[in-house]
């Protein structure tokens, strides 16, 4: 277990962007650097669901199909983080938004995946 932060949540209107962050603090900061790495979000009521994923060097992204051509997922393993860009946001995105450490290089869409999570950073989006 590694501890990961996540910031950059907060409420915004339909339409709108934000960015979010994922970082490992301190003695743990590098040691996200070899590990795909993965954003997943949980809409109240529901269950956790995949967003992106991204390969330890970042030559690798893949996306739910939902996000796919919004949403946009990048790593700066200089500084340990890891980003999520979201455009165009709607409100059925509202949601708890995780970032998630994979097992390895590479992870796919299952939470089986991985390893370390974040406590989540809340995305509201207004109609």
């Amino acid at each position: 277990q590694v501890p990961l932060e996540e910031s950059g949540g907060g409420l915004v209107q339909a339409g709108g962007s934000l960015r979010l962050s994922c970082r490992s603090p301190g003695r743990y900061s590098r040691t996200i650097n070899n590990n795909a790495m993965s954003w997943f979000r949980q809409p109240p009521g529901k269950e956790r669901e995949f967003v992106a994923t991204i390969s330890w060097n970042g030559g690798s992204r893949n996306y739910a199909e939902s996000v796919k051509g919004r949403f946009t997922i990048s790593r700066d393993n200089a500084r340990s983080t890891v980003f999520l860009q979201m455009d165009n946001l709607e409100p059925e995105e509202t949601a708890v938004y995780y970032c998630a450490k994979g097992r390895s290089s590479f992870a796919g869409s299952s939470p089986d995946g991985y390893t370390s999570w974040g406590q989540g950073t809340q995305v509201t989006v207004s109609s």
